[in-house]
């Protein structure tokens, strides 16, 4: 056998990856026009049942949850379906015997599933995002980029997919012939959360499906409902039956049980620090009836710092600080949690920052005109409103704004006097709280933005080459950004993902990624 005998995906015809284009702004006539009409059109679907996927069949179940709109919990977005341990097993079944056939796909056939299923989210765009809206709370710009973001990895995963799928001549030695060649790993587990409940959860699955590897997913409760996007997608496109299983469901009954499972190859999870070392851990374990050791992909959030050094264009670095630390309400691994700015502009810049930051109005996201919205459900909200009342504890509260009587909302909050030894200074809030920082120079400002135990993303603005030379150098974080906000990485140019406590095997929509999910082979002969 020869390497021009195993199946070659390159010879698939797919232009060019480009990224789907973003959000124009609210006030693209486009935009004006549609999204109000297909907020309307997704109102009249509200409080429907939503069954599981298990097998290429939907399965309901009597346990129900309720998602709601967090701008107003009394609307009743879905009721979702629970899996239970009975359910969790059965979709692992049904995976494990998807496995099969499956993974001796041709890579390129494999690969069309993806771009039919990027064609149709196309399609469906504005009824995608308008499902965000009203369950997860996000903004207009917010949720059109999130389906966009999950359009990318459709395509760019396919595409990937395409170019590792052909074998590799390896060369010859001492007259023999040398090629290698990728399979999947097998049974995939995808934990996805809510607050990019499209992007994130397709991202990863189609990256383990493309892959060869079936996929039991399990999306976060509070976004089930966007969850089951994905459901419609692939059943419509034709994903044989197995390949793809939704099973929400309580992490308490079976989240260990997805982990624990010998029959799991790799685990894909985005989330909290603490639950991710805890997937780590238990992914460790290695009974007797396990055949391979999990391979655990992991993105754990950050404690993300924006530097402003003594000269830059400070109309860009106000907006793109706002935009950093409160666009969806702060709810993001990427979102800038810390500003530490140099001493010699401090006092100029910190108070121009205040006052723009109480210009922006806090409401419903379903009005464009509202900067920030809701956070994601009560449970948040309690724990940032721990966050704003430790503000004042630990520094000085510069701006709290008020925020709607009923909803789940928070102030936004800017503080000053924090320092890196202080919790402000060190753990992750996930809301819409600014620690402000007063470093003595750009050197102290590097070493206090490298004092925390994450490393995902950061920014630096400055007009001092030398300085953002030794950004570069120094900031030690996954996705660094000279001169603009430190959020919003894109498919393919921005390969996102961090280290330390941020996570382990990431660079999601890079070009190592799809490697996590695979095991390469290689074949000698005469």
């Amino acid at each position: 056998m020869t390497a021009s005998r195993i199946p070659s995906a390159s010879a698939m015809d797919l232009p060019p990856f480009a990224n789907e284009p973003i959000f124009p702004g609210v006030d693209d006539p486009k935009m004006r026009e549609a999204f109000p009409r297909a907020i309307a059109q997704v109102r009249k679907q509200l409080g429907r049942t939503y069954p599981l996927y298990i097998d290429g069949r939907d399965v309901t179940t009597p346990n129900t949850l309720d998602s709601v709109n967090p701008a107003d919990p009394d609307e009743i977005v879905g009721k979702v379906c629970q899996a239970g341990v009975k359910e969790a097993e059965a979709a692992l079944d049904a995976a494990e015997r998807a496995l099969e056939t499956w993974r001796d796909v041709d890579p390129s056939q494999r690969a069309m599933y993806l771009v039919k299923a990027a064609e149709l989210t196309r399609r469906r765009m504005f009824e995608y995002a308008a499902w965000q809206v009203l369950e997860e709370g996000k903004q207009w710009a917010q949720a059109y980029n999130d389906v966009a973001e999950g359009i990318d990895f459709l395509e760019y995963y396919a595409r990937e997919m395409v170019r590792l799928g052909a074998a590799q001549d390896m060369g010859s030695y001492a007259g023999e012939s040398n090629f290698c060649f990728y399979q999947p790993k097998g049974v995939a587990v995808v934990i996805a959360p809510w607050n990019f409940p499209f992007a994130i959860g397709c991202g990863m699955c189609a990256a383990a499906i493309v892959a060869g590897n079936p996929v039991v997913f399990k999306p976060s409760s509070q976004s089930s409902v966007v969850g089951h996007h994905l459901v419609e997608i692939f059943r419509e496109v034709g994903l044989p039956a197995g390949v793809f299983n939704y099973v929400p469901g309580p992490g308490s009954q079976i989240g260990d049980l997805l982990v624990d499972s010998p029959k799991v190859a790799v685990i894909a999870f985005t989330g909290s620090m603490s639950v991710g070392l805890r997937i780590v851990e238990r992914a460790g374990r290695t009974p007797e009836n396990q055949p391979s050791v999990k391979h655990v992909i992991c993105e754990m959030g950050g404690k993300n710092a924006i530097v402003i050094d003594e000269e830059f264009d400070e109309e860009a670095a106000i907006r793109d600080v706002l935009y950093s630390a409160f666009g969806y309400q702060g709810q993001k691994c990427s979102a800038c949690s810390r500003l530490i700015v140099v001493d010699k502009v401090y006092d100029r810049f910190v108070p121009k920052l205040v006052e723009a930051a109480k210009k922006l109005k806090i409401g419903p996201a379903e009005d464009p005109s509202n900067y920030m919205g809701p956070v994601i459900d009560a449970k948040a909200q309690r724990t940032i409103l721990q966050y704003v009342e430790l503000a004042g504890k630990e520094g000085t509260v510069l701006y709290r704004s008020a925020v709607p009587d009923k909803g789940y909302y928070v102030p936004m909050t800017l503080v000053e006097g924090i320092t890196p030894q202080k919790r402000l200074g060190q753990e992750e809030v996930f809301g819409p709280v600014l620690s402000i920082m007063r470093a003595k120079d750009f050197d102290e400002a590097l070493a206090w933005a490298n004092s925390t135990r994450f490393a995902l993303t950061g920014a630096v603005f400055s007009r001092n080459e030398e300085h953002l030379r030794t950004a570069v150098r120094q900031f030690r974080v996954g996705n660094l950004y000279l001169n603009r906000a430190s959020v919003g990485a894109l498919v393919k140019v921005q390969p996102f993902g961090g280290f330390k406590m941020s996570g382990a095997g990431t660079k999601a929509g890079g070009p190592d990624y799809l490697l996590h999910f695979m095991d390469p082979r290689c074949v000698t002969q005469p």
